[in-house]
């Protein structure tokens, strides 16, 4: 499975964007696709997933000023983040995973695939 993320840039505190990250090989709607982000000297962090069966889940940081979705049909995920700010600055990483657990949606060790990831910046 090849991942590829889009979407990230330069934008203002207050400011929005759209994550994409395109998926090719496999079933796309059999994996668990998760975002997760790492800022300069941290650990990567989880941001959101998504189930197959369209079952949402959210790190506290972003949970109610972002939205995961999926498509299926385009084999595409992604990632709406408002409200940004300076602390969401980071490398944003797509990840899709072979199975699903709800005790380990949040871990990095639960994805098999990663794409190369896109720079989000926000300027205070």
């Amino acid at each position: 499975v090849q991942l590829v993320e889009s979407g990230g840039g330069l934008v203002q505190a207050g400011g929005s964007l759209r994550l994409s990250c395109a998926a090719s090989g496999g079933t796309f709607s059999f994996y668990v696709m998760g975002w997760f982000r790492q800022a300069p000297g941290k650990e990567r962090e989880f941001v959101a997933a998504i189930t197959g069966s369209d079952s949402t889940y959210y790190a506290n940081s972003v949970k109610g000023r972002s939205t995961i979705s999926r498509d299926n049909a385009k084999n595409t995920v992604y990632l709406q983040m408002n409200s940004l700010n300076p602390e969401d600055t980071a490398v944003y990483y797509c990840a899709a995973a072979l199975f699903f657990s709800t005790v380990l949606v949040r871990s990095p060790s639960q994805y098999n695939y990663w794409g190369q990831g896109t720079q989000v910046t926000v300027s205070s």
